[in-house]
């Protein structure tokens, strides 16, 4: 931690990433595996909703209604991921110790990474439809920009989520 003294708001976010109550949402790491791929699929589900709704004629008001209800599992899934990493990115960085700390800058480098590979991937794909259709697909920029809009603010926390150690089990013979 750093000489700045912790706020209100951080001792309640430190309690609130160090509550255990949740701990067998991702107390594994196949645990927590699933946990990230459940978050990926419905950031993913909402997503292709919010392009549905966007290219599709009429009222496709059922689609706004299902993004309503998964964002419900979404958030547990989010929070089951940011207790797994005990709010390692979501803590300020005076509330880190230099362990999490210098975790934090791994797991952002390695998002960072990943971005880079699917940013290029999707201007490649991008680049590709345009040349065989003769014209840029220009209907779906704008839902495509979101999408690698929402992986560029979520990877971090999934890179963070799969990289996730297991906490060392308690020994009882040391508290005897």
């Amino acid at each position: 931690m750093t000489t700045t003294p912790l706020t209100r708001y951080d001792h309640g976010m430190l309690r609130l990433m160090n509550d255990r109550r949740g701990r067998p949402l991702y107390a594994t790491a196949a645990r927590r595996r699933l946990a990230v791929a459940a978050h990926l699929l419905l950031t993913t589900a909402i997503g292709g909703l919010m392009a549905y709704a966007y290219l599709a004629e009429g009222q496709p008001v059922w689609a706004l209604v299902v993004m309503v209800v998964l964002l419900l599992p979404w958030a547990v899934a989010t929070g089951a991921i940011n207790a797994a990493t005990r709010g390692l990115l979501e803590l300020r960085e005076r509330a880190l110790d230099e362990r999490q700390s210098a975790e934090r800058t791994r797991v952002q480098a390695r998002a960072h990474r990943a971005m880079t590979l699917l940013l290029a991937a999707t201007t490649a794909i991008l680049l590709i439809v345009g040349a065989v259709d003769g014209n840029a697909p220009t209907a779906y920029a704008a839902p495509v920009l979101i999408a690698v809009l929402v992986a560029h603010w979520l990877m971090p926390l999934w890179v963070a989520g799969l990289m996730a150690q297991d906490e060392p089990a308690e020994d009882d013979s040391l508290a005897a």
